[in-house]
């Protein structure tokens, strides 16, 4: 494919192949873009700002209600894309799009409501004849830095609401999963997008995200990935908004009262979709004393009847993760866990890029599989001896993005609600459940500002306060 600069779709040279994480072989490759063409993508966006934010708020959801349209239309091409490029199993892909479509039409839906407020400005002394009132526009150029793991919807999330705000947008998919964003600026323009409003870049991360993030021209910036990076943008960006969707590695509590075969299977689902390559997938486990062992009972054997495999096949559940690397760390991550004492209820081998869905017992919170971001199919679990101590073992940890809680008592559901370091809380479920219209976003090291259409747009435009004397 080519990349899509300036109003065209550009080639060069120098390319970069994108590969089947489940057999390595090259299905595709993408233009590896050069400074030179950074510098035109923001001189475009720079001049397209004033196309973007000239159309009406009905006008722009024209184009996102035509994209949303389109991209379910060609659900099934871009869900056997997005499996080859990522791995994920076909029926997560098909589900993967019809979120993105509806990302699509939740942002235009918004973009027809942004608006102001009358200002009450004779609450302050003096005032008598003054009228005041506030404007939302457009923060300008976006830039949107988005990752492997969602490279359709997560992308979705940021060119949606950023389109709806009328801004111009710079996108810098994830090298490894280029292919679904590209697709998804084909049916953009389809929708009837002015050419010169979106720019797509693939390349270096670094070079690319660098010069984006440090210039003056970006007023916003929408980035998802590992704190680490998240950190050096923010350095980067001087005075701009900044979006950071970062790591984490959630918690799900289990307390006595819980229904163990439910939380069971429900745990399967929440630390192995999509290979555990979730940042909202439920890591740690932290399981009170008095029905760990019946709990273990119930997990294990349900963990491991997953149906690893082809992840075109619709009878597969776990794929392989995105690169042989990948899983190679995670191995070596869950070696050295059972170095510590970890036990290995089941799991722990690889062959290639196909990790086994793993269970560690006995893990402590210091072990690396515990206290950092895993991104891989693992689960650790941790005893607890009472709430308060559960509280305490889901806050030992510099994340917060998602937690859940399993319990039929009230006061345990509101105390976790209450006390437990999240931006996300979910009662009798676990950490990774989103609704896309929903505020979405952590605390602490997980990030800054919150997703969802709504939300984001709050984020992807400015106030101005205007008074009339």
């Amino acid at each position: 494919m080519k990349f899509f600069l300036a109003g065209k779709w550009q080639e060069r040279d120098e390319r970069i192949e994108v590969k089947d994480p489940s057999t390595g072989q090259t299905i595709d490759s993408v233009p590896k873009a050069t400074e030179t063409d950074v510098l035109t993508a923001l001189s475009t966006a720079e001049k397209a700002r004033t196309t973007m934010s000239s159309l009406t708020g009905y006008e722009r959801f024209q184009i996102l209600r035509r994209t949303a349209d389109l991209l379910t239309k060609n659900k099934k091409e871009l869900a056997r894309t997005l499996s080859r490029e990522e791995g994920k199993p076909l029926r997560e892909s098909l589900y993967e799009v019809e979120r993105s479509a509806n990302t699509m039409e939740l942002s235009g839906e918004e973009a027809k409501r942004i608006s102001g407020e009358v200002l009450p400005l004779d609450g302050g002394p003096g005032v008598q004849k003054e009228l005041g009132f506030t404007l939302r526009v457009p923060c300008g150029v976006v830039a949107a830095i988005t990752p492997f793991n969602f490279p359709l919807n997560l992308v979705c999330h940021k060119v949606g609401p950023a389109l709806a705000a009328g801004n111009s947008v710079i996108l810098k998919p994830a090298s490894d999963t280029p292919l679904s964003a590209l697709k998804l600026i084909e049916i953009l323009l389809e929708a009837g997008l002015p050419e010169n409003a979106i720019s797509c870049l693939t390349g270096s991360g670094a070079m690319i995200g660098s010069m984006l993030c440090g210039d003056s021209r970006v007023r916003k910036i929408s980035f998802t990935g590992s704190q680490e990076v998240g950190e050096q943008i923010c350095r980067l960006a001087g005075v701009k908004r900044v979006t950071m969707e970062l790591g984490s590695n959630c918690p799900l509590i289990v307390l006595p009262d819980a229904n163990l075969k439910k939380v069971a299977e429900m745990a399967v689902i929440q630390g192995f979709v999509n290979a555990g390559q979730v940042c909202i997938s439920a890591q740690r486990l932290i399981v009170s004393d008095e029905v760990h062992d019946e709990f273990i009972d119930h997990l294990v054997p349900r963990v491991k009847s997953i149906v690893s495999g082809n992840q075109l096949s619709m009878e597969t559940q776990m794929g392989p993760m995105v690169r042989d690397e990948e899983a190679e760390r995670v191995e070596n991550w869950i070696r050295e866990a059972v170095s510590e004492k970890a036990q290995l209820a089941c799991g722990g081998g690889r062959n290639g890029a196909f990790m086994e869905p793993t269970v560690l017992l006995n893990t402590q919170p210091g072990m690396k599989v515990v206290k950092d971001e895993v991104f891989g199919p693992v689960l650790s679990v941790l005893r607890a001896n009472n709430i308060d101590e559960a509280i305490a073992l889901a806050n030992d940890t510099q994340f917060g993005l998602s937690a859940g809680v399993f319990t039929n008592d009230l006061d345990s559901a509101l105390r976790f609600a209450r006390e437990v370091h999240s931006g996300n809380i979910h009662i009798n479920w676990g950490p990774l459940w989103r609704s896309d219209g929903m505020p979405y976003g952590g605390l602490k090291d997980s990030g800054l500002g919150k997703e969802g259409p709504k939300y984001a747009i709050n984020e992807m435009t400015e106030t101005k306060a205007v008074v009339i004397h």
